[in-house]
């Protein structure tokens, strides 16, 4: 039943090592369960929230998940509206990575308010004047978005589609997906935006506050422009993982390159803007607020050295390796610069997060620093195992990689000696070793 229902063509590890492989997402995901149970049996007092720290250690992970997961909506726009027909090789990868970010944020979520079956107050009783209300309303509905851009890939399994009435469904959905990227582009860009934004009014603690420009601080556009620099290279890390694991090739070099190169000049553009916004945050709102720069960083575990690795390291170095083509088409500096990429956007948000609210807002306050319980690590590990087992799950069932067939001629054979220190490898997402005289 197993090999039924693999895609035709390709080929996949046995049942047995695919779970194996599978074990220790498995462990995650059952650790972020219990934690969960916890937190929403027994209530918040199972984190280190408090009066000084609102938000948890997930409520990072969400911000960063959601920033990552906007390789689909931003590659999904790239595809289907500027007909960039190359990246129809990588669209599959970027759905899936943006329904897995979105789906986990919301689930996190879930737990975060502590009663989520009271999360449909949220619409019913939507307080018109907050920006998490717009959030809410932006997250929810794409999240919707991603399942439907989800669904022509489910019913492409080699099982489904023998199914007229699927196949026909999942074909005509397939063609409606120009209005779908469209769709997704418009609740994606305001709820990135928002998230940045929330910050951006927070006048009481000129840390975070900024200028406006109309009716949104330039944290709000900060956000949208470092979440689509960042997104197109998380699927790119995705992808290339998936490469290594499988020992295969699933996407060609052009897809990968266009997809760098795009995201390498809004990186470029993103860290501009920044540190355009960093210097008039030191020399605007820092002096009107009766503060220096170093007020901020005198005390306390979060020193200025988060500026300079934000900024300079996870920063300006991968825009200048993911912008210079030379640079761009080694493998390793690639896969280097979109980590450094992903690395520097986690940073921000924790930042925003986690430090905004440290660092006191009156004399008589002290520097503050956080640390979360296992219960908080339990919930945000979750999201990794969930992600490392619907990823894998749709490689294996699913047709994700158009091009893998292609890519990887039957005659394609691993060797003998290569097996034996690679079998346990090649197994974890999606194929053991390869025996010569091996059948598809």
């Amino acid at each position: 039943m197993d090999s039924a229902l693999i895609p035709r063509g390709v080929r996949r590890c046995s049942l047995r090592v695919f779970f194996l492989w599978t074990l220790p997402w498995l462990a995650l995901l059952a650790w972020g369960l219990v934690s969960a149970f916890l937190c929403l049996w027994k209530g918040l007092n199972q984190t280190n929230m408090s009066n000084i720290f609102a938000f948890a250690l997930w409520i990072v992970f969400d911000l960063a998940v959601i920033a990552l997961g906007a390789g689909a909506f931003f590659t999904g726009f790239l595809t289907y509206i500027i007909k960039r027909e190359e990246l129809k090789d990588i669209i599959n990868a970027a759905v899936i990575v943006g329904f897995i970010c979105y789906s986990g944020a919301v689930a996190m979520l879930g737990i975060d308010i502590g009663q989520p079956l009271r999360g449909w107050f949220i619409f019913w009783h939507a307080n018109v004047h907050s920006m998490l209300t717009e959030v809410s309303f932006c997250i929810t509905c794409y999240l919707g978005v991603l399942a439907i851009e989800y669904v022509p890939l489910v019913l492409g399994n080699r099982k489904l589609d023998e199914i007229p009435d699927f196949r026909f469904f999942g074909h005509n959905l397939h063609r409606t997906m120009a209005v779908f990227a469209a769709v997704g582009t418009f609740l994606s860009f305001f709820h990135q935006g928002s998230l940045g934004g929330m910050f951006g009014v927070m006048y009481a603690r000129p840390f975070a506050a900024r200028w406006e420009f109309y009716v949104w601080p330039t944290t709000f556009f900060l956000f949208i422009l470092s979440a689509i620099a960042s997104g197109p290279c998380f699927t790119i890390l995705v992808t290339k993982l998936a490469e290594t694991i499988s020992w295969k090739r699933l996407v060609p070099e052009s897809a990968i390159r266009t997809l760098a190169k795009i995201a390498g000049w809004l990186l470029a553009s993103y860290m501009v803007l920044k540190i355009a916004d960093t210097l008039a945050w030191v020399y605007g709102i820092v002096p009107r607020a009766g503060l220096t720069f170093m007020d901020f960083y005198r005390e306390g575990p979060y020193g200025v050295w988060l500026l300079v690795l934000e900024v300079l390291l996870f920063g300006i170095v991968p825009a200048v390796l993911l912008v210079v083509p030379r640079l761009r088409e080694n493998k390793v500096l690639l896969i280097l610069a979109c980590a450094m990429n992903c690395a520097g956007i986690v940073l921000n948000r924790f930042v925003f997060i986690v430090v905004t609210l440290a660092i006191p807002v009156m004399p008589f306050d002290r520097f503050w620093s956080y640390l979360p319980t296992w219960q908080e690590w339990g919930i945000s590990m979750a999201l990794i195992g969930y992600g490392f087992l619907l990823f894998s799950l749709s490689y294996r069932y699913l047709p994700v990689f158009p091009k893998e067939e292609e890519l990887n001629p039957q005659g394609a054979r691993v060797t003998a000696r290569e097996n034996r220190w690679v079998g346990v490898l090649m197994g974890l997402m999606g194929r053991g070793p390869v025996l010569k005289g091996e059948q598809r």
